[in-house]
């Protein structure tokens, strides 16, 4: 019998930013994933599980994530549920430059469940360098959001963002899961896992 997950919860960026400020998330509906990681907070804390407040901040003035701003604040909801360590970034991946990843070893984490914003950027970044470093890690997909993009290689919807994104990490980069299954595995011990690079390719080829 495998042993249970010794899990942290990591709270990305869940700042103001994303809701009321310059850089709004789109999909899933950022009110959906608010509840979703407030309830992912709530349950960790009833387990046990130690909680990681990540806030990404940026040179005073900046248009988004300005130090000292009120968008670059934690979201209420979020600022108002007790953590465990809260991060500070500069960088895309929550474990860049940072000493989360020390903090985590000392504590012996073996899986880190990611949520908060945005699902391409910072989650996938610290799903990657995590995954890369040796930890297992889960994403919740309701518990996270992308915004659209336009630039001189064409432009993409949030839904199509989000919806690539975690299907790509779903194939061996972290279990994909929604926030009611892992509700569900906390309290089963369950250990979630990714599917894998060729099954994801043999699946999509019989499906023509």
């Amino acid at each position: 019998m495998s042993q249970s997950p010794r899990r942290a919860l990591i709270v990305i960026d869940v700042q103001n930013e994303y809701v009321t400020g310059n850089l709004r998330i789109e999909y899933p509906d950022v009110q959906l994933s608010l509840a979703n990681i407030g309830r992912a907070m709530d349950a960790a804390q009833a387990a046990g599980i130690p909680v990681v407040l990540v806030q990404h901040l940026t040179p005073e003035g900046a248009p988004i994530f300005a130090r000292g701003s009120q968008q670059a604040e934690l979201h209420p909801d979020v600022a108002r549920r007790p953590h465990d360590l809260l991060v500070e970034k500069s960088l895309a991946s929550a474990l860049a430059g940072t000493g989360l990843g020390q903090w985590l070893r000392e504590r012996d984490i073996d899986t880190l469940t990611v949520v908060g914003y945005m699902t391409h950027n910072c989650d996938d970044s610290t799903v990657r360098q995590a995954r890369h470093e040796g930890w297992n890690v889960e994403l919740l997909h309701d518990a996270s959001g992308s915004v659209p993009y336009a630039n001189a290689l064409g432009s993409a919807t949030a839904e199509e963002i989000h919806k690539v994104f975690t299907l790509v990490m779903h194939t061996g980069f972290a279990a994909v899961v929604s926030t009611e299954e892992w509700l569900s595995a906390i309290q089963t011990g369950e250990v979630l896992q990714p599917d894998n690079i060729y099954l994801s390719n043999q699946r999509a080829l019989k499906g023509r």
